[in-house]
């Protein structure tokens, strides 16, 4: 495997993202990895090199770009996260996924035509607007907020009604203890996509809450990681390969 950062052009300027490429010649399916509200930190940067030990190549943006160059936050700095997080905008947000899928297709090792998003947290919610407005192939979301329900003094908005435009496949992972979530708005999505008969699964561990992937939060649940790992990898697989 090899990995690092590499610089993507926006709209808005230079976006740098981080890549893991897998061992071995030939070409591979791609992903963007959408980062938690963290920035592009050790463990999305180790998810990223997981994806790549599975066959994928992974390419994180550093949704970020416009406050600083590769800002990583630790997981108690909630101040400037905040900070961040009410500054983003729906426009913005997409347009720095349409760029990663841009930069992700043009890696010399990605077949162009095999290309998925993944995103945690808030880039649960950004998988969830590139399902609505990008033409990647099949889309994996963990935990996204305020997809149905927007959140006080950010500008980010919901897009739940943005769902007629979904045309590929999606799979979407909550904990049943998410305070941020409530069971309302995960039905209220399950609604939507099953009326638009968009193919889609989604899967609540009733045990986890909000960041139960992250192996390095308190939230970490072993048992609902492992097993939400191995379904978005066999979903990748299924579509994308």
């Amino acid at each position: 495997m090899t990995d690092g950062f590499v610089t993507l052009n926006t709209d808005d300027g230079a976006m740098d993202a981080y890549v893991a490429h897998p061992t071995g010649h030939g070409r591979h399916p791609g992903l963007v990895v959408i980062p938690e509200a963290f920035g592009v930190n050790h463990y999305i940067q180790n998810t990223c090199r997981h994806f790549a030990d599975e066959g994928f190549v992974a390419l994180a943006p550093d949704i970020y770009h416009r406050f600083g160059k590769q800002i990583q936050l630790g997981y108690t700095d909630m101040k400037p996260v905040m900070q961040y997080l009410s500054e983003m905008t729906n426009d913005g947000y997409l347009m720095d996924i349409q760029a990663a899928l841009r930069g992700l297709r043009s890696q010399p090792h990605v077949h162009s035509e095999q290309v998925g998003v993944v995103g945690f947290c808030v880039g649960g919610l950004g998988t969830f607007i590139a399902a609505c407005h990008t033409d990647a192939q099949t889309f994996v979301a963990f935990y996204g907020g305020g997809i149905v329900t927007g959140r006080q003094g950010f500008k980010l908005h919901p897009v739940l009604d943005e769902a007629p435009y979904i045309s590929r496949p999606i799979l979407m992972f909550f904990g049943a203890q998410d305070q941020s979530i409530s069971a309302e708005d995960r039905a209220a999505i399950e609604r939507q996509l099953t009326s638009l008969n968009v193919v889609h699964q989604i899967k609540v561990y009733d045990q986890a809450g909000h960041g139960f992937m992250c192996d390095e939060r308190d939230s970490f649940r072993p048992d609902a990681a492992s097993d939400a790992w191995k379904r978005t990898i066999a979903w990748f697989r299924e579509y994308l390969q």
